[in-house]
C-alpha cells in the first residue's frame, strides 16, 4: 500500500499555526508568578515594560516590584572619577534624581526589603534626614531587612562644598553633633517602622543613646558598625552592652579606633549567639576577656600606631592585657578558624608553630612582639 500523503496546509496557515506555537500566554500566569518574572529586571526596564501594554503598566505599579531603595548608587550619572568628583550643576542635577527617585517608589507604593543610602546628616542645607524619614513614612518598610547606611558623607557632594563646610574647628564640631543628632532620629525612626532589620551596616558614634536604639532591632543577626570619628573612644560597658542585648546576633565587625587617650583600656565581648568576629579593621582594640561560646571564627589584626614611648610606659601598658591565645582558649570552645587559617583540633591543648605566627600578628602582648608600639 503507498504511503498516504499529508494533506497541503496553505502557507499563511503554517505561519500561523508557527506563531500560535511561539506565543507564551505571559498574561495567563498567575499575577504573583508575573510579579516574579518580571523582578528580575532593573529600575529602569521596569519603567520600560509599563509601556508595553495596559496590563503590564499595572503590574509594574505594584509594590512588590520595588524592594530596593539604593540612592548610593553611582551609576545614575557618570560623572567624575567614580562619580565623586562632580561640579555644583551636575550635583543640582543629582539632586534633582534623589528626590524624583524618592517621589518615584512613594508612588508605587513600594515594599521596601534593602534601604542603600550616603548622606550627611548633618547638612542642614538638604536636609538628607528629612528626606529619609519621609521615605520611610509613606512606603511599605515593615519588613524592611537590609539597611546599609553612610549617614556622615553625601556620595556626589562638590569638593568645594566640602572645603567650605570645613572650614573652622568649631564649625566642625557643629556638624558633627548635628550629624549624631539627625542619625540618632532617623535611627530611632527605623526601630519603630522597620524592626524586623536582619543585616545592618553603617557608621556609629558609639553613644549610650544610640546603642540604646540599635539594641532594638533583636532580629539582627549580620552588623558592621564603623567608626565615626577619630577622636571618639568606645567605653568597654559600652561595647559589652551592645554584644549582650542583640540575642540573634550571628556576624559582628568592628571598625573601632582607640584614641591615644585611651591606650591601654582592654574589652570584654558577651554573645550566646555570635559565631563570626571580625576585628582586623579596627586599631588598638585589645580584649581581655571573650565570652563567646558559640563563635567558629575570628579574625584579628595588630596594626602599627606609629607611636613613639618610653621602654618603661610601654611595658607598663601592655603588661595589663593578657595574651590573645589564653583568652580564646578560656572563652571561645568552638573557634575554628583564625585570620582565615583552618585551627588544628587540639589547638588548645597546645600551642604550635602555624598559630604562633598568626598570634604575632593580632594578639598585643608582651610575648608576641611589641613593635606595634613603636
Amino acid at each position: 500500500m503507498p504511503p498516504r500523503k499529508r494533506p497541503l496546509v496553505p502557507v499563511s496557515a503554517r505561519r500561523r499555526l508557527k506563531a500560535d506555537e511561539d506565543y507564551f500566554p505571559f498574561n495567563l500566569l498567575p499575577v504573583e508568578c508575573q510579579l516574579h518574572v518580571l523582578s528580575f529586571l532593573s529600575e529602569v526596564d521596569k519603567c520600560s515594560s509599563a509601556l508595553v501594554c495596559s496590563s503590564w503598566s499595572r503590574l509594574v505599579r505594584s509594590g512588590k516590584l520595588w524592594r530596593v531603595a539604593d540612592y548610593s548608587r553611582r551609576g545614575v550619572f557618570h560623572l567624575g572619577q567614580e562619580g565623586l568628583l562632580v561640579s555644583n550643576r551636575e550635583f543640582e542635577r543629582w539632586k534633582a534624581w534623589v528626590h524624583h527617585y524618592t517621589h518615584h517608589l512613594i508612588s508605587r507604593g513600594a515594599s521596601l526589603l534593602t534601604l542603600k543610602a550616603s548622606f550627611d546628616l548633618g547638612d542642614q542645607c538638604n536636609k538628607w534626614g528629612e528626606l529619609l524619614s519621609h521615605l520611610l513614612e509613606n512606603v511599605h518598610c515593615r519588613d524592611l531587612s537590609h539597611l546599609d547606611l553612610n549617614w556622615t558623607f553625601t556620595l556626589l557632594e562638590p569638593l568645594d562644598l566640602r572645603v567650605h563646610y570645613s572650614s573652622s574647628s568649631h564649625q566642625d564640631n557643629i556638624t558633627k553633633m548635628d550629624q549624631v543628632n539627625n542619625f540618632q532620629i532617623l535611627l530611632a525612626r527605623l526601630a519603630q517602622s522597620c524592626p524586623r532589620i536582619i543585616k545592618m551596616r553603617l557608621h556609629f558614634d558609639w553613644s549610650e543613646t544610640s546603642v540604646a536604639l540599635i539594641t532594638q532591632f533583636q532580629h539582627l543577626r549580620i552588623l558592621e558598625l564603623k567608626y565615626f570619628w577619630v577622636f571618639k573612644g568606645v567605653s568597654p560597658s559600652t561595647l559589652q552592652t551592645l554584644t549582650k542585648s542583640l540575642p540573634n546576633l550571628k556576624s559582628l565587625t568592628l571598625h573601632v579606633l582607640v584614641p591615644l587617650r585611651n591606650l591601654g583600656i582592654s574589652y570584654t565581648l558577651e554573645s550566646l549567639s555570635l559565631e563570626f568576629l571580625d576585628v582586623s579593621p579596627s586599631r588598638g582594640l585589645v580584649f581581655s576577656c571573650l565570652k563567646l561560646p558559640a563563635l567558629r571564627e575570628l579574625r584579628a589584626k595588630k596594626i602599627v600606631r606609629g607611636i613613639t614611648l618610653d621602654r618603661r610606659t610601654r611595658l607598663r601598658i601592655q603588661s595589663r592585657w593578657p595574651c590573645l591565645y589564653q583568652v580564646l582558649r578560656e572563652g571561645t570552645p568552638k573557634l575554628q578558624a583564625l585570620n582565615n587559617e583552618r585551627l588544628l583540633p587540639n589547638w588548645k591543648e597546645q600551642s604550635y608553630g602555624e598559630l604562633t605566627s598568626i598570634l604575632q600578628q593580632s594578639c598585643y602582648c608582651l610575648q608576641h612582639l611589641d613593635s606595634w608600639l613603636w
